[in-house]
């Protein structure tokens, strides 16, 4: 696991209000009021929380990015292949998981 990704996402999920580190399965994670929003699986791949629809689009839209195992199936959690996912498109999914799961009242607090 590198720290290049912790820093990476920490970067890209700063202005998130309410996001705050922790731990996931024993990996790094970002979270909003105690979920989920994604977490570092390996060195290689991100977990990222996303509706099931959702992680059927992204998987359609861009398998070389977004994929899921067996073991993710019929979960509102893709795998992320962190090398192929640039900033913009990294931060966009941050923020999408952040929207779906941060509660009302630190929604609120978004400029």
């Amino acid at each position: 696991m590198t720290t290049t990704r912790c820093w990476r996402l920490l970067r890209l999920a700063g202005d998130l209000p309410g996001t705050e580190t922790g731990t996931s399965y024993g990996t790094p994670a970002l979270k909003v009021a105690g979920k989920l929003l994604m977490r570092i699986k390996d060195a290689d791949t991100l977990v990222l929380m996303a509706p099931l629809d959702e992680k059927e689009r992204l998987i359609e839209m861009a398998p070389a990015i977004y994929y899921e195992t067996d073991h993710y199936r019929g979960w509102p959690a893709l795998l992320v292949r962190a090398a192929e996912i640039d900033d913009t498109e990294l931060r966009q999914r941050l923020d999408d998981a952040w929207t779906a799961r941060a509660p009302a009242k630190i929604r609120k607090l978004r400029a």
